[in-house]
């Protein structure tokens, strides 16, 4: 197969193109794409343990020690060990991290309407049909797990 006939090689295109955009988008609010991730579902499920942040946020565990750890030196959240456990602790945005998560936010959702706005609503739900496609192929043939 030639380079242009990969669906791959313009997957990832695409992925790096958006990743670029949104990166572009919430540097003002002095975060990392991963840094927003995690601040957005922490909003979301304050109190999250790390290990389903880093599923939610498509990270390694040890990636999202270390988003953990420049969020708090950076004072945008907080940890503190749970009431009742012990060993687990409970992270949740400070004020500081709620207002540059709502300012990246803005930019990124704009990153998100303008993507959407490329396309029809029929055109999108096909789209989403067809990237659904695209993970069960390659998450389903054996050849690809070995």
């Amino acid at each position: 197969m030639s380079f242009d006939e990969r669906l791959g090689s313009h997957l990832k295109r695409v992925e790096q193109e958006l990743q670029a955009a949104k990166a572009a988008a919430v540097k003002p609010a002095g975060l990392t794409v991963p840094q927003y991730a995690a601040l957005f579902v922490l909003d979301e499920q304050p109190g999250i343990s790390a290990a389903e942040l880093a599923r939610r946020c498509l990270v390694t565990p040890q990636t999202m020690t270390t988003i953990l750890r420049n969020l708090e030196s950076a004072g945008l959240i907080e940890r503190t060990p749970h009431p009742l456990h012990r060993h687990v602790i409970e992270t949740r945005p400070t004020a500081a991290g709620r207002k540059a998560l709502e300012q990246a936010d803005k930019r990124a959702t704009g990153v998100e309407r303008r993507l959407a706005d490329a396309f029809s609503e029929e055109e999108a739900e096909t789209l989403r049909t067809l990237l659904a496609r695209v993970s069960q192929a390659l998450t389903t043939d054996p050849i690809l797990k070995t």
